[in-house]
């Protein structure tokens, strides 16, 4: 299959221009592309009988998309314009770059091929392994994603402790307790409860397991001993006598889990405030899916940036 050639002009910013460096590419140097490369290179996103262009290239300008919350539309006029984007994707000064239909295109590929998940595991295990730690604990919990349209028949109507019913997707995490580097994610519709898929994203070395109320049952409890887990789930009540303190004891239980759980709630933030994911951009669950992954490695880059930077302070 042709594919266009790109980056054969090294681009370089004159001395003397006041530019400073781009965090951009601090974040390239974290992992090693060539799996990545190797994943994608069966990939021909392009109008049939036209060079396509180099599939890395156009996944690196899907991050960018995340980390900046552009649309199609703003990242090829974004691409077209900032030198940072262009060195980070490969392209040179002088050369053109993708259009906005080059995306759609793309993002159908990486469907059809399901490579979302395989790019998602591949990029975190290369992050697990550059901010190693001894595993003592995993955060599970689910966050609510409003649909792109209420005529998604992909997704539900969810509510939640008497707040207003949400026509959507459920993302369902589990992050490391200690880094917050996102692990495993499981995408379904926004009606699905928590507790009956929760074991589905647990990875396999868990160690204490920190969940809230929606997690209690036997259901979820299994999936965890099965992993080797211990699993540490904030409870509304609990058996006692008259004059054991009963009262205090719950209490204690559940500020010891919530103090660690809290963590998770900090990567939901960012997806929504920083990264766009306050509702899905397209319809259906596979995309919706490829919307929370891409979301999740972008994070998990920022995320072990700033790992790495504080240990070498």
């Amino acid at each position: 299959m042709a594919r266009r050639r790109i980056g054969q002009e090294a681009l370089r910013l004159t001395a003397g221009t006041g530019s400073r460096r781009s965090s951009l590419e601090g974040l390239a140097r974290l992992i090693d592309w060539t799996p990545i490369e190797n994943e994608l290179i069966d990939i021909h996103a392009a109008v049939k009988g036209e060079p396509g262009w180099p599939p890395l290239a156009m996944f690196k300008a899907m991050l960018i998309a995340v980390w900046y919350d552009l649309s199609d539309v703003k990242l090829a006029e974004a691409l077209d314009d900032r030198a940072s984007f262009r060195r980070f994707c490969g392209f040179s000064a002088d050369e053109p770059t993708p259009e906005r239909t080059a995306f759609v295109r793309f993002r159908k590929q990486l469907l059809a091929r399901g490579l979302d998940a395989r790019l998602f595991c591949e990029i975190t295990k290369q992050f697990k392994r550059r901010t190693a730690t001894v595993k003592t604990g995993t955060l599970v919990d689910a966050t609510v994603i409003a649909s792109a349209s209420h005529q998604d028949g992909e997704a539900a109507w969810a509510g939640h402790r008497g707040r207003k019913a949400v026509h959507s997707f459920k993302a369902h995490v589990a992050a490391d307790a200690d880094t917050a580097l996102v692990e495993e994610l499981l995408v379904t519709p926004g009606n699905v409860h928590e507790g009956q898929v929760g074991g589905h994203v647990l990875p396999d070395v868990s160690g204490h397991v920190y969940a809230d109320s929606g997690y209690r049952g036997s259901l979820f409890a299994a999936a965890v001993l099965a992993k080797q887990g211990i699993p540490r789930v904030v409870q509304t009540s609990i058996w006692g006598r008259p004059g054991d303190d009963t009262l205090r004891k719950l209490r204690s239980w559940n500020h010891g889990i919530q103090r660690v759980r809290c963590r998770i709630e900090k990567i939901f933030g960012a997806w929504k405030r920083c990264y766009g994911l306050r509702r899905m951009r397209w319809r259906g669950l596979a995309k919706a899916a490829l919307q929370v992954r891409i979301t999740a490695i972008a994070y998990n880059f920022r995320r072990t940036a700033t790992l790495l930077q504080a240990a070498t302070a």
